[in-house]
């Protein structure tokens, strides 16, 4: 989802919270949008017991729906997905909030379906299948065409999956299909950052699957760039400056020259499975691509503030969240719940609001 604030450059942000979700532990991979003046997140996964895998825990997804309808309320859960579904696709679309694909404790899913909420209910509408089951993948609405990047087909799949898929959404009903696409110049990849301005998509960054020396897979984190333009096809822009893995989704858009990514995983800690509990959260740093100059540039710093109890009680500080969406709700950013370190999940809401200058 792209959506314009002001014409003038977007440079700072105030940051501040929404109530809570009602968990004890949070979400991440949950899908979030807009429909009816409301904000949905719906899905995802935890670890309930508060464990982590290292301890023996196991990710355990669910399929409550949750709305705030006005930014001073508290969610409520309206609602059920159809089963139990996070890390999927999730953009806002004509009101509605569109959910592609995903992964649960069977697998992973081709089911794609909107939400509608008109302040009483939640409304489930059907729309077509993905081609392939996918989970991890990226997206983004560019004009009237929804797509869809990368992924895993399998949960135990050695390498991502190099998969283009596109669905025009204005079409009706009974004519929408999926299309496969060629995919861009560069390695197959998941948990990508993808936004769109006006009929352009632009992928960044994601991790590529390789072998890794014990036999097992590894990411190797990217931080190559494209646009893809219908009848232009893809074009490779500059490299990013460091790796952005599964930052909220899909990227801000500031102006129809600007595209946002608030931090993800860079990658430098990817090999540190020893720092466990003391793992000290993601990336914090906006980085900002320039369309019209094909070119990076830094902005400011998520905010965090890391108590001292952070090591045992992380969700009483404040970090800055991977796999989350990011759902642009009455002007401002929000980012819903997401993961702040390793296995750990918040139900803390972040919003930020831009400043124009």
């Amino acid at each position: 989802m792209s959506t314009t604030i002001a014409e003038a450059q977007v440079t700072e942000f105030k940051w501040s919270e929404l109530a809570a979700i009602p968990d004890a532990h949070g979400f991440a991979g949950s899908f979030g949008g807009t429909s009816g003046g409301s904000m949905i997140v719906a899905g995802g996964a935890n670890f309930p017991d508060g464990g982590a895998p290292w301890t023996g825990s196991k990710k355990v997804w669910t399929n409550q729906i949750f709305v705030l309808e006005k930014p001073d309320g508290q969610w409520k859960v309206v609602g059920k997905l159809p089963h139990n579904l996070g890390y999927g696709v999730s953009v806002t679309w004509n009101n509605k909030l569109i959910c592609v694909g995903g992964s649960n404790e069977a697998g992973h899913t081709q089911k794609v379906f909107a939400l509608s909420y008109n302040t009483q209910s939640i409304t489930i509408d059907t729309l077509p299948d993905l081609p392939y089951a996918l989970a991890n993948s990226s997206g983004a609405v560019a004009g009237n065409i929804l797509y869809v990047a990368g992924g895993l087909i399998n949960p135990d799949d050695r390498r991502c999956a190099n998969l283009f898929l596109s669905l025009d959404l204005s079409l009706p009903a009974a004519e929408q299909r999926w299309h496969k696409l060629d995919s861009w110049p560069g390695p197959a990849r998941m948990l990508a950052a993808t936004g769109a301005i006006n009929n352009t998509f632009y992928l960044f960054s994601g991790a590529e699957l390789v072998d890794a020396q014990n036999g097992s897979v590894k990411r190797r984190y990217l931080n190559d760039a494209y646009s893809y333009a219908p009848g232009k096809g893809w074009k490779q822009l500059a490299d990013m400056p460091w790796a952005a893995v599964a930052a909220p989704n899909s990227v801000y858009t500031s102006n129809k020259n600007v595209l946002s990514i608030f931090g993800g995983d860079d990658g430098q800690l990817a090999e540190r499975a020893d720092l466990k509990e003391t793992h000290p959260g993601f990336n914090i740093r906006i980085l900002n691509y320039y369309v019209n100059e094909n070119q990076w540039k830094a902005g400011s710093d998520i905010p965090v503030e890391k108590n001292k109890n952070s090591v045992s009680k992380p969700n009483e500080s404040l970090w800055a969240p991977v796999t989350v969406p990011l759902v642009i709700w009455n002007g401002k950013l929000v980012f819903p719940g997401g993961e702040v370190r390793p296995a750990v999940r918040t139900p803390r809401v972040r919003v930020a609001t831009p400043v124009k200058h």
